[in-house]
């Protein structure tokens, strides 16, 4: 046996986070005029609250495509998962970071 030190269940990007903390979701999609609310909606689902002053849009150079991002008070891993899980899931996110 080596005196290595033990390694831990914790994934690496995981190891970085100390919840509670500020967290961004970022959301692309088709401009059609509803993709904010939807958004903000999935994110929403998973979060006690969201402040307007946190969400931030941008469009596209020909305005054909919308970047929402919103920034919130991420309290697990587990609740970014079920917010990532969502956004992938619903037809309208084209990307997510």
């Amino acid at each position: 046996m080596t005196d290595e030190p033990r390694k831990t269940d914790t994934p690496a990007d995981e190891q970085g986070f100390q919840f509670p903390c500020d967290y961004q979701v970022k959301a692309m999609g088709l401009n059609d005029g509803d993709f904010r609310d939807t958004v903000v909606e999935i994110i929403g689902n998973h979060c006690e609250k969201i402040d307007e002053e946190h969400i931030v849009c941008r469009g596209s150079a020909n305005g054909k495509y919308l970047s929402v991002s919103v920034t919130i008070e991420a309290h697990s891993r587990e609740q970014l998962d079920a917010i990532y899980d969502e956004l992938t899931a619903h037809e309208k996110v084209l990307m997510r970071l």
